[in-house]
Order: C-alpha cells, then structure tokens, then sequence
C-alpha cells in the first residue's frame, strides 16, 4: 500500500507551491496583462485591468532597467500569450496537484518547466546581445532568475521519482 506523503513533509514542494502561488496571482494575470492590454507605452489610455499601480510599476520598470519590456517584440508577446493561456491555468491545477499530491501533475510539471526554462533562456539572450538589449544585465538577470531556478527544481524534484508525493506504507514493505 502507498500513502500520500503530508504537505508538511515536502518542504520543497511548499517553496514550489508559493512560486507557483505568485505567479498565478501577480505575475500572470497583472504585469504580464499589462502587455497584452497596452500595446504602446509610451502612448496609451489606461484600461480597466490591470490596476494603475501595476501598470507605472511595469513601465517605470521598463524605462529605467528593461528596454525590451518597453519594446514588446512579437517574441516577447508570445511569451506572454504563453503565459496567460498556457502557465496561468497550469498554475491553477499543478496547485491543486501539489496540495493534495496528485501524482498526474508530474509529466506536465516536466513540460512546463522546460518550457518555462526555454523562453527565459530567449528572453534573456535578448536582453544581453539583442537590438533590446540592457545596459542592467546583472538587475535583469536576477529579476528574472526565478523563472529559471523554479522550473530546474521542479524538474529535478519531478525527474528524482516516478512517485514523488507518495511512499510505501509500513505493512507494504513487509
């Protein structure tokens, strides 16, 4: 027989939940609506969503550290689109997964984080080489680190065990 091993005891899966939490609520569906919503920011009456504080937080973000924000290439938007219709969503059931340790979260988790890790790597070759590039790469890098850092933990964390929520009960292993 197996058990589902307690939240309690997955400590790492408590740090994955709260990045998976953020993005879900700030990341995805705040800063990354920003770009989809204005096109030109430089030029542009503010919409419903998201907040107004969000919105100068991003530009003012932008204008003084990431050009390429500014720009919104259609790579970028793409990411973006990503983000909002792919990532927001698999934020809402891998934390359902996660919370109750439901192993069928682990091939998509996989995915997910090599995606994540991919478009990352694209942004931030862009920012460091690209006709957008950062006169602040060592700032962008380490705001966008995590996106990069999550995902290999997940990926390690999901790839160390075919059963990583659960475990043999003591009379299974008699």
């Amino acid at each position: 027989m197996v058990e589902t091993i307690p939240l309690a005891q997955r400590r790492i899966d408590i740090i994955i939940l709260i990045f998976f939490v953020i993005n879900l609520l700030f990341v995805s569906y705040f800063i990354d609506t920003e770009q989809l919503v204005i096109a030109n920011p430089y030029h542009f009456t503010y919409p419903i969503w998201p907040p107004r504080p969000v919105i100068d937080a991003v530009h003012w973000w932008g204008r003084s550290f990431d050009p390429l924000l500014m720009a919104r290439p259609p790579f970028f938007k793409v990411t973006i689109w990503l983000d909002n219709l792919l990532y927001g969503p698999f934020y809402v059931v891998a934390i359902y997964a996660f919370l109750k340790g439901k192993e069928w979260i682990r091939i998509p988790s996989v995915i997910y984080a090599v995606s994540m890790i991919s478009g990352v790597i694209m942004i931030l070759s862009e920012e460091a080489f690209g006709v957008y590039r950062t006169s602040h790469l060592a700032l962008v890098v380490g705001a966008n680190a995590s996106w990069i850092i999550f995902p290999v933990i997940l990926l390690i964390r999901m790839g160390m065990s075919d059963h990583p929520f659960t475990r043999r009960t003591a009379s299974a292993e008699r």
